[in-house]
């Protein structure tokens, strides 16, 4: 989001949640919708996936920072349609043509952003925003609350020098302190059946500290904060990585090779970050941003990086003050790129502390089967600035929460 405030122990421990590999139960599938071919759109009702297609077995070393991964086996048996790049059976949350497909049904992934893991450590004032509520790491009941709007996904932001321990990073925070509570809350949420979206949020590059987001991700640092984090989560497919949270003011052939400079650094393009996540053996699903701040498709799939897996999601960001913020330009811009791959809106919200903008939306992106997360659940936002969904953290929703809420109730109940 573009705001002013704008994870491992071991990757075997994911794997001994429920669902992992395996689908997800309860609000897993919400109501689908894939965008027919020549971008034409049918609406589907979906269909509650109950879990347990999959087994595997996953023994890890703990990620360690600064760029090296976790090692892991695993041993994993499924059944579905779509099959990895070696021929087998793909378990887990995987893509199948324009769709996201779990335990054999098309999901979509219907959620929420919490912010605050992307600037809370690097501004030395702990893991998370937590305002009130206080710990350092979030609760059951605080999990349950987002699990009550009928979320199937929470989408969580990181912190690239946090996550490395680099640039002056505070010590005590950062490195296998960050990792852990990152770990852990990826953890509940996965105890809690939901999806987990991973995204670099706030980087920089060479020595200077990542204190924002910037125009793309850094060749300097993101590599090895992607070994890092597949690393570490490659024994769930219930864990989604985002490569760059809002690639702006860039070129669309930086944005997918990089070799160009910004800030007087080298950017990592998509296709760098997307092999360095394949390098480590992560067959997760694997989302891309596009450009003007996530909120421009049009480049998307003339760029396309080349996923051996073909499991990869275009990610897309809107807000009603974007350019790109009427169904004209979602039907010509943003339906032509679900008919061909999943599309997640990764963030999207108001500034009028109202609903109408969203509930249009959503409407629209049920009939194309599009994804969609509202940023963001942090009580401490303010309903138009933020802008946020909530008031407090029990989950009473601000006027803008309040469609949200609503809608995701009638589309996943």
């Amino acid at each position: 989001m573009m705001s002013p405030r704008t994870v491992a122990v071991v990757a075997g421990l994911l794997c001994a949640l429920p669902g992992c590999d395996a689908g997800e139960s309860s609000r897993a599938t919400g109501s689908t919708g894939g965008a027919g071919t020549g971008g034409s759109a049918s609406t589907h009702t979906g269909t509650t996936a109950t879990g347990g297609a999959a087994s595997t077995s996953t023994t890890s070393t703990s990620a360690s920072t600064g760029g090296s991964s976790a090692t892991s086996t695993s041993s994993s048996s499924a059944s579905s349609s779509t099959s990895s790049a070696s021929g087998g059976p793909m378990a887990g949350l995987h893509v199948e043509g324009n769709k996201l497909v779990d335990n054999g049904q098309t999901v979509r992934l219907l959620g929420v952003d919490h912010s605050g893991s992307e600037y809370s450590c690097i501004n030395n004032s702990g893991f998370f925003d937590w305002g009130a509520q206080g710990g350092p790491v979030p609760s059951q009941q605080f999990v349950g609350n987002i699990v009550a709007w009928h979320a199937n996904t929470v989408r969580v932001p990181l912190n690239e020098d946090c996550w490395l321990a680099i640039n002056g990073a505070p010590a005590q925070l950062s490195g296998s302190s960050y990792v852990n509570a990152i770990t852990a809350y990826v953890t509940l949420l996965r105890q809690n059946h939901l999806y987990v979206i991973l995204d670099l949020h706030w980087n920089n590059g060479g020595g200077a500290k990542a204190t924002g987001q910037q125009q793309m991700a850094d060749a300097d640092h993101a590599i090895d904060f992607w070994t890092g984090v597949a690393g570490a989560f490659k024994g769930d497919q219930g864990v989604i990585f985002d490569l760059y949270n809002e690639p702006h003011d860039i070129s669309w052939s930086c944005w997918q090779n990089g070799g160009c400079q910004v800030n007087g650094w080298n950017v990592a393009g998509m296709q760098q970050m997307l092999d360095a996540v394949r390098a480590t053996g992560a067959t997760n699903v694997v989302m891309a941003g596009g450009l003007a701040f996530a909120g421009d498709l049009s480049g998307w799939l003339a760029n396309k990086p080349n996923d051996k897996l073909g499991n990869l999601a275009a990610s897309f960001h809107n807000y009603n003050f974007i350019q790109c913020n009427g169904t004209s330009c979602w039907s010509s811009t943003i339906q032509p790129v679900a008919a061909q791959v999943p599309v997640v809106t990764g963030e999207m919200g108001e500034n009028d502390c109202g609903h109408g903008y969203v509930d249009g939306y959503m409407s629209w992106a049920d009939g194309a089967g599009v994804s969609y997360l509202g940023w963001a659940w942090n009580a401490d936002f303010n309903c138009n600035s933020g802008p946020s969904l909530v008031t407090d953290w029990n989950g009473t929703p601000s006027g803008f929460g309040a469609g949200v809420k609503a809608h995701l109730a009638s589309v996943n109940p």
